[in-house]
């Protein structure tokens, strides 16, 4: 089965009605269920092999994101399905609109495979590496930090692995997209997290105040269809990125740090994220590593024409504190 057969040819909206959601995570939750989402590339390679073109377990709809017959599902988990806005009817069987990812002891909602809606929530293995990054800098941190910003959040799960060892702290997830919202809260209350709170922003305009700890995984790639998610613009992608250094250069508290997990595309040996991020940690007086966390991810983006003078794009850390 190619990726699209069995599957609508129009990307499904995220859920509007984030009770019914809430209600059907937990219920899925219940069946011990669990799942470690991949790269849209290896999804399609797995969905792509015959015997997979209908779902025969819980895995298979809620991570494969494959169409499933009604009558193979626990009771009443369609009627929450439906409920929720959690799937829709293609050829007598019912195709998610969710996926539901682990990580972190816990479960997250975000968007079925393939996520190719301009607003779709994506959480992938970028998402584990991100969430891995923030929590050892926590852990290297001398004190616990009071006040939190995961700007673009998505699927919130930094934000909330972040809250879950911060008791006490204010933890603002930030996102343009309603969508990723929408499922950060339903994701922060399905972790049973306090003091969380969600808001939508351009980087940190409408929200107030300094931070203690800034965290970000920006879009960093150039996708001609400019996905929420994806697309980094400015020069080779990069410029989400940026623009998350200079908005934390200028919020964070005495002591406050960045952790920005982004990609670089590297032209000629040259990082020019590396130079560009440095350059402004610099002129902020800002204390700042970089190190990077893959050297070369995302090899298939290369094919693309916008890519023709980079030789690899690298996976980094930037770390940023004021002193």
């Amino acid at each position: 089965m190619g990726a699209e057969v069995g599957m609508a040819t129009q990307p499904s909206p995220f859920p509007e009605n984030e009770e019914a959601l809430l209600a059907l995570a937990r219920a899925v939750r219940e069946t011990g269920y669990s799942f470690t989402t991949v790269t849209p590339a290896s999804h399609a390679r797995v969905n792509a092999r015959p015997r997979n073109a209908e779902a025969r377990s819980l895995r298979d709809v809620f991570g494969w994101s494959r169409p499933v017959r009604p009558d193979r599902l626990p009771q009443g988990l369609a009627r929450l399905m439906e409920e929720a806005g959690a799937a829709v009817s293609d050829g007598g069987l019912l195709r998610p609109t969710i996926r539901l990812s682990s990580l972190d002891g816990e479960l997250f909602t975000h968007s079925a495979y393939p996520p190719s809606a301009a607003d779709a929530v994506f959480f992938g293995p970028d998402t584990t590496r991100f969430v891995a990054a923030v929590l050892a800098h926590l852990d290297g941190l001398e004190r616990s930090p009071r006040r939190i910003a995961d700007i673009g959040c998505g699927s919130g799960a930094a934000g909330i692995a972040l809250a879950k060892r911060s008791p006490g702290a204010e933890t603002v997830l930030v996102d343009i997209n309603p969508a990723a919202l929408r499922a950060a809260r339903v994701n922060a209350r399905l972790a049973g997290v306090d003091g969380i709170e969600t808001r939508r922003s351009d980087l940190l305009q409408d929200v107030e105040g300094s931070f203690d700890l800034i965290v970000s995984n920006p879009p960093f790639m150039i996708d001609a269809s400019e996905r929420a998610y994806r697309h980094g613009g400015g020069p080779l992608g990069a410029g989400l990125s940026l623009s998350v250094v200079e908005a934390a250069t200028e919020r964070l508290a005495p002591g406050g740090s960045l952790v920005l997990f982004t990609g670089a595309a590297i032209v000629e040996g040259e990082d020019g994220f590396r130079d560009a991020a440095g350059a402004t940690c610099a002129r902020a007086g800002l204390d700042w590593s970089y190190r990077e966390y893959d050297p070369d991810a995302y090899g298939e983006e290369l094919d693309d024409p916008a890519y023709g003078e980079a030789e690899r794009i690298a996976l980094v850390v930037l770390t940023a504190t004021r002193s």
